[in-house]
């Protein structure tokens, strides 16, 4: 694996060329023009009290299977990354066909407005449009969270990033870092990663309050050794008062798979294929001391943190799929590929459509999307967090014991 600086690496911005209108029956000559204006104090109030009310009908259709409007959004904007992590491919992946900024503007301006927008890649910051795009989450989609994981390395860009956005809809900005010094730069196959994200962390940890922003640590746990940073990680971040949240990384995705369009089988009865082959008793203390920490979180944080964590302990030391929530892929969980596409989940690349050539409302009501939901629906479960936890909120599977 070669070891490259984070920073040497190109940076995208616009890198797909203008589509011919002829292929884009869903743009608009320049569509930031026209938007709309940023909506005032009492309209967020509410925007609000409009979302939770109408939450349980929502979470009572959710829990029936049926689909409804999408309620979350995960907008993968780039599988361009400036890292070379051993568990994830999207760094080989092709960037050229990357929508436009003003192709994206486009597609936001057709979609409902959401309760959750997740912005991820690859590393979405090396798109030099990240405030524009994060602009128009705010303008269009309304949501009352923004959601960006980012690899920390570009500390210049998302400080600044993080100072100019719009303050009035909260940011949980979570950072991935996978162990202390050498063995994240090994995992993240970079010189000088851990350098990088912990810059990062130590310039935005004092400045939470004031920039309207939530600091989490994602750590991926990809081996046995991971295991034993987990504790050593939370020992360095003590001080930072910063949560840490724990995931065990599974074997493969289809998002992030050179093999494109593929539905991944899991090989067990679980529907968790673990990257690594984990010592039982390591990863049973290592669970353990992640549910201690939980403890100490928000009741609402706390709670996720536990369901997560509950089906990690189940389904590789107890050989058990629970909890296994009624997946929301492609009913209140809307996910778009770099490309425009649109995905089933995290494990079918198969595209439904592609909102760079058609709109919204066809590709959500199309024979394509109902064949898939059907697949949806037979799907014995998987155990990946950004699958897992929407699922559990909107049925309210979260609540059960």
């Amino acid at each position: 694996m070669s070891v490259t600086d984070p920073h040497s690496l190109p940076v995208i911005k616009n890198l797909s060329p203008p589509v011919p209108a002829a292929h884009r029956s869903n743009t608009i000559t320049n569509p930031r023009q026209t938007k709309p204006p940023r909506p005032s104090r009492l309209g967020r109030i509410w925007d609000r009290v409009a979302r939770v009310s109408s939450f349980p009908p929502a979470a009572f259709q959710a829990r029936r299977g049926h689909p409804q409007s999408p309620r979350l959004l995960t907008h993968t904007l780039t599988f361009g990354c400036n890292a070379r992590c051993i568990m994830c491919d999207s760094w080989q992946l092709p960037t050229q066909g990357d929508l436009t900024t003003d192709e994206i503007h486009s597609i936001y301006k057709q979609l409902p407005r959401m309760d959750v927008v997740r912005l991820t890649g690859g590393e979405p910051f090396v798109r030099r449009d990240m405030s524009e795009i994060t602009e128009m989450v705010g303008v269009y989609l309304r949501p009352l969270l923004i959601h960006i994981s980012s690899n920390g390395f570009l500390t210049d860009r998302i400080v600044t990033f993080c100072e100019q956005r719009d303050r009035s809809i909260p940011l949980e900005l979570a950072l991935s870092i996978d162990g202390v010094d050498g063995f994240h730069d090994h995992i993240r196959g970079n010189s000088s990663a851990f350098r990088s994200v912990w810059d990062t962390l130590a310039t935005l940890v004092p400045r939470q309050k004031e920039l309207g922003i939530q600091l989490v640590v994602n750590q991926t746990v990809a081996n046995n050794e991971g295991l034993i940073e987990y504790e050593r990680l939370h020992q360095r971040l003590a001080p930072l008062a910063v949560e840490h949240h724990l995931i065990i990384a599974y074997a493969e995705s289809a998002t992030y798979s050179l093999q494109r369009d593929r539905a991944i089988e899991f090989s067990n009865s679980q529907g968790f294929d673990s990257f690594a082959d984990f010592e039982p008793a390591a990863l049973q203390r290592v669970v353990e001391l992640a549910e201690q920490h939980a403890a100490r979180l928000p009741l609402h944080r706390r709670v996720a943190r536990n369901y997560y964590l509950r089906g990690v302990r189940n389904r590789l030391l107890g050989d058990k799929r629970t909890p296994n929530p009624k997946c929301q892929a492609l009913h209140t969980h809307l996910r778009i590929f770099p490309n425009g596409d649109v995905p089933v989940c995290q494990f079918n690349s198969q595209a439904v459509g592609n909102l760079r050539s058609e709109s919204f409302a066809a590709v959500w009501q199309s024979a394509t999307i109902k064949a898939q939901r059907k697949w949806v629906r037979n799907c014995g479960g998987c155990w990946a967090e950004c699958e897992n936890l929407p699922s559990a909120i909107y049925t309210l599977d979260l609540l059960r014991r």
